[in-house]
């Protein structure tokens, strides 16, 4: 069943062919999964090359079936290995590639060897950055997801609010959510672009164990279930009075929101109050500065500005280790572009969508919240519609 039309395809095809043409790059050869739903709408064992101009093709290894049933492109291919490649491009008319774009921020090394092989005479060109470019503008078909992505995660929170209990632990909370995730259509998981970066779609920290430092690219960490992965939930069982901050990803059709809460059974510290008071009055400046034509680094700033002035840049995005953002695009990707940092020049466009996490880190527990905005031609809307308030129970 094909769920991207070829219309759609065709564009995002062009607006890619528009930017080799511009980089004098002869063609994409592009295998990472998220990039290939993006142009093709299925993802197999496959490779797809884009000329700079031309139609595209689409290589295939494993399924064909499925390829051809799922993508509305016209050229799909079987190949038995990537050492079919050279050859089936030749057929098409493609056989002097001066260069080749390839995803150099994913391809693993020994692919790139692979390939450096097979076109020895081409020189081989990371283009990254130009699809990450394209997919940070989202069309009205991914807005459409996403805004479904959102709904789930009002219906996730609703349901939280009536789960918490004390005595509970953070994993078998987590996992209650992940089965009402999963009856409402969510697909288990979430894609992620950085290396070595793991994440489930619920991220449950209760207590002290919010303050635990993790590898995760991330303002929140936690222990994890073990050592073979240390973030995230753990066996601590949810107690009174602290607090307990749920990062969630909903996923509908590929598409993803990025959305956090703070809860608490009973009350909070003053200065955990103090710090979520922060973070409500960072979401809410940021949102009135942030425009079309506004870099992402003058959002950063302005946050930092908040903070200081509220004498919180100890605990500000971390506490041990702080990540140096405060919010992301999301899309397919939990961690697309464009970045809200210090050096991201970046303006803001029309139809971007951001994920803005202002956190606060203490050794007794961590606060804060995140919703995913579409940037208007007016500002930022808001696609959650929960209460942004602590959640007391």
């Amino acid at each position: 069943m094909r769920g991207i039309p070829k219309d759609e395809l065709d564009k995002r095809i062009k607006t890619l062919q528009g930017l080799l043409q511009k980089k004098e790059i002869d063609g994409a050869l592009i295998m990472q999964n998220a990039d290939l739903y993006y142009f093709t709408g299925t993802i197999q064992r496959s490779y797809l090359f884009i000329p700079s101009q031309g139609e595209p093709i689409l290589m295939v290894e494993k399924s064909m079936d499925r390829a051809k049933m799922q993508s509305a492109l016209e050229n799909i291919i079987q190949v038995e290995s990537p050492k079919n490649i050279p050859y089936v491009l030749k057929s098409f008319g493609y056989n002097k590639l001066k260069n080749l774009g390839f995803e150099a921020d994913v391809l693993p090394t020994s692919q790139y060897w692979r390939f450096q092989k097979l076109f020895i005479d081409t020189e081989l060109i990371d283009i990254s950055i130009l699809i990450r470019s394209i997919r940070m503008i989202k069309s009205p078909l991914e807005l459409e997801n996403i805004k479904k992505a959102a709904k789930m995660a009002e219906e996730v929170f609703a349901f939280v609010q009536e789960t918490i209990r004390e005595g509970i632990s953070e994993l078998e909370l987590a996992g209650v959510i992940e089965k009402f995730s999963r009856e409402r259509g969510h697909q288990g998981f979430v894609r992620t672009r950085g290396y070595n970066q793991e994440f489930g779609c619920v991220l449950l920290l209760s207590g002290e164990n919010g303050a635990v430092t993790s590898y995760g690219n991330s303002p929140l960490g936690g222990r994890g279930a073990s050592n073979a992965f240390t973030c995230g939930v753990s066996p601590r069982k949810i107690r009174r009075n602290e607090s307990i901050i749920l990062d969630y990803l909903p996923c509908i059709n590929g598409y993803m929101v990025d959305i956090t809460r703070t809860f608490c059974i009973g009350t909070l510290p003053n200065h955990l109050v103090r710090a979520y008071n922060t973070a409500l009055e960072i979401q809410e400046i940021v949102k009135n500065i942030a425009r079309p034509g506004v870099k992402c680094e003058e959002l950063y700033h302005t946050a930092q500005q908040i903070v200081l002035e509220n004498g919180l840049g100890e605990n500000f995005m971390g506490l041990e280790k702080k990540v140096p953002f405060i919010g992301h695009g999301v899309g397919l990707e939990v961690d697309e572009l464009p970045v809200i940092a210090p050096r991201s020049d970046i303006p803001l466009e029309k139809n971007m969508v951001l994920a803005l996490e202002p956190k606060f880190v203490f050794p007794d527990g961590a606060v804060g919240i995140e919703n995913t905005f579409v940037v208007t031609e007016s500002g930022l809307s808001n696609l959650m519609n929960f209460a942004e308030g602590i959640q007391y129970l």
